[in-house]
C-alpha cells in the first residue's frame, strides 16, 4: 500500500520508523513507553514525475528525516509524523513562481522619502550646535 499526496506516491518500502523514550517530563507513563517517533523517508524511492522529484530532492537531499514527540500517544506521534512528511513534500515539489521586478509607485517613494526627512530632523535634532562646542 502507497500513500500519496497531489503529486507524490510514498510506497511503504521507502519508510522506516523508529520509536524511542520521549524526554522531559511526565511521569512513570513516560519512563515506560516509547512514544517519540522518528520517521526516515528514502527519497530515491518515491514515485514522480523527474521534475518534481528533483526539486524534492534539491532541497532534502537523498533521505528526509522527521521527528514528532509532541503527543503523549505513540499513535498519534505517528499520525503527525506522516502528515509532516507529506507536508514537506508538498511544498518542496510546488512549482516556485516567477517573481517579476516592478518599480515602486510614486506614493511608495514619497511616503519613504518623507520618513527619511522626518528621522534625519529628529537625529538633527540631537546634536551639539556647533557655537557650543
Amino acid at each position: 500500500m502507497s500513500r500519496s499526496d497531489a503529486r507524490i506516491k510514498i510506497p511503504d518500502s521507502a519508510l522506516t520508523w523508529r520509536f524511542s523514550r520521549s524526554p522531559g517530563p511526565g511521569g512513570q507513563h513516560v519512563n515506560t513507553s516509547n512514544t517519540r517517533v522518528e520517521l526516515t523517508c528514502d527519497l530515491g524511492q518515491l514515485v514522480s514525475d523527474e521534475a518534481t522529484l528533483a526539486r524534492v530532492r534539491a532541497r532534502y537531499g537523498e533521505q528526509l528525516k522527521v521527528v514528532a514527540s509532541s503527543q503523549r500517544s505513540q499513535l498519534q506521534n505517528r499520525r503527525l509524523a506522516m502528515e509532516e512528511l507529506v507536508a514537506r513534500l508538498e511544498s518542496a515539489a510546488k512549482v516556485p513562481r516567477h517573481r517579476h521586478a516592478t518599480k515602486p509607485t510614486r506614493s511608495s517613494v514619497e511616503s519613504r522619502l518623507s520618513e527619511k526627512r522626518l528621522k534625519s530632523a529628529r537625529k538633527a535634532e540631537r546634536r551639539f550646535p556647533n557655537d557650543e562646542l
